[in-house]
């Protein structure tokens, strides 16, 4: 709490206009952004001064409440971005990858950004429940973009002795080239009828799926419950 404190301070400086503050406002901003003022072991008396004072003048500048609330409004809009650009790092995807033959399988595998996460559906056409958990996975695949969502047929993938239909649908998880989760006969976790939520819910209880992405901020337009 109190580096964001200190962070806002800072913030706040440097964002105002070189004329909407006085000489004395400026520098108490300056000394309240800067909390590792030292001070001796005898200094106890003026420490405590040197606190309450801040105090007090931190009251009162932030009875201007138009002005403060332009900045904190701004403030939190680069709080935002920057959360968000740190959460939404490597390649983005947001679509269910249809892979060809047992090279592309690999390459999905191996080749990919070592933070992210693969998680492929292997199926086949006719056998129930691959149809509901391609359109499920074709939902999950836009709501998160970070998580690069494949399928390929059992008969494309050059193994296909090892997907007979006992075992389908099947999804493989895998980050950093390494195997995650394997779930075979996956449907039947779900009831019979079962929708993208179902399956979201399912990824998640197996921490399998990163947090949300955040809303796309336009304009510093946010109410206060999102950024809460």
């Amino acid at each position: 709490p109190k580096g964001v404190i200190n962070d806002w301070r800072k913030f706040k400086l440097e964002s105002e206009d070189g004329e909407s503050l006085s000489l004395s406002k400026k520098e108490i901003l300056r000394q309240m952004s800067s909390p590792h003022r030292s001070f001796s072991k005898d200094d106890k008396d003026t420490r405590e001064r040197f606190c309450r004072k801040m105090s007090m003048q931190e009251y009162e500048l932030i009875q201007d409440e138009k002005e403060d609330e332009t900045c904190l409004q701004k403030y939190r809009k680069r709080c935002m971005q920057d959360m968000h650009q740190r959460l939404s790092f490597g390649p983005k995807y947001g679509y269910l990858c249809e892979l060809q033959n047992g090279e592309q399988f690999l390459e999905a595998i191996e080749k990919e950004h070592k933070t992210t996460t693969v998680i492929v559906h292997i199926y086949e056409d006719g056998i129930k429940g691959c149809d509901a958990l391609n359109n499920s996975l074709t939902c999950l695949a836009a709501e998160y973009s970070t998580v690069k969502f494949c399928k390929i047929k059992a008969s494309s993938t050059g193994a296909g002795d090892r997907f007979s239909s006992e075992v389908l649908p099947t999804l493989l998880v895998y980050k950093g080239g390494e195997l995650l989760s394997n779930f075979i006969s996956v449907s039947e976790q779900f009831n019979e009828e079962f929708f993208a939520v179902d399956v979201e819910s399912f990824l998640n209880e197996y921490g399998l799926l990163p947090e949300r992405e955040l809303p796309a901020l336009e304009n510093g337009n946010m109410d206060e419950q999102d950024v809460e």
